[in-house]
This record gives C-alpha cells, structure tokens and sequence, in this order.
C-alpha cells in the first residue's frame, strides 16, 4: 500500500456494501468494502540555523584634504579720519583697521594701521588607512527524519 501526504481539501471516502450472485450456480459472493479517514497533522521536517558574521578589511583611502594658514601682515597707514572705519573683506583678505584717538587742540580718529588676514588654501593628498566592516549570513538546513504512521 502506498502513502502519500495527505491535502488539506481530501474528505474520508466511503465505498457501499453490496452482494452479487451468480447467475450461474446461484452462488452468493460477498464483496467487501474497505474506508479510508484522510487527516492532517504537524510533523517537524528539519531545523534551521542562522550565523552571522563580521568580516573586516584594511582599506587605503585616498581623498583631498583643504589646509587653511591665515598669515598676519600689518599695514601702516597714518590717515586720519572722521568716523570708525568697519571691517571689511578684500577677496580673501579679511582687513581689520586699528584705530586710536588722539588729544590735541580737538579730537579727531586717526587710522593707525590695519590688519590684513590673508586665507592660504592648499589642497594636498592625505593618504589613511580605515577598517571596513561587512556582514554575512549563512543559513543552513537540517533535515529531520521522522517515522511516519503506516496502515497496512
């Protein structure tokens, strides 16, 4: 007798009793019927593992670094002037005036000197060693033999 798994949608089947005779000597042959019930039941198949791992590199990067020097240059000047003068920028030289008040027969401002900030950029290669990080996973499969219940 074979077995199969059995499908949810199978309903028990029935076959009917019957007798026939035979017309020829009269003899009366029984048939018999046999009934099969179909169910469903959970049976473990196997089992899973999951690992996970942490693979790391050495990676040597290679990107541009921006340096920024401010170089201090003073200005004589020796002006005099009427009100303060403001700060003021002169493409990448910042330009602050230093100023002093001076007594004589009447107050008036005299520029002194200003200080010019100069911005040097230089763009230079920096070379640097970083540590990558990368997961995997593996999944593994394990397959479970179990006895199956047999009608014979």
């Amino acid at each position: 007798m074979t077995h199969r798994r059995p499908r949810s949608t199978e309903q028990p089947v029935t076959v009917p009793r019957r007798t026939v005779i035979d017309p020829a000597d009269g003899e009366v042959l029984p048939i018999v019927e046999e009934q099969v019930t179909v169910g469903k039941r959970r049976v473990p198949g196997g089992k899973v593992r999951v690992r996970k791992h942490v693979d790391e590199s050495e990676e040597t990067l290679d990107v541009p670094l921006v340096k920024e020097c401010v170089e201090v240059r003073r200005v004589e000047i020796g002006q005099w002037i009427d009100a303060p003068v403001p700060i003021r920028q002169e493409g990448d030289t910042t330009v602050l005036p230093v100023m002093e008040e001076v007594l004589v027969v009447e107050k008036r401002l005299r520029l002194v000197e200003e200080i010019h900030l100069v911005t040097h950029r230089q763009t230079v290669q920096h070379r640097e060693s970083v540590r990558l990080r990368r997961e995997r996973v593996e999944v593994d499969r394990e397959k479970i033999d179990t006895p199956r219940d047999r009608s014979e």
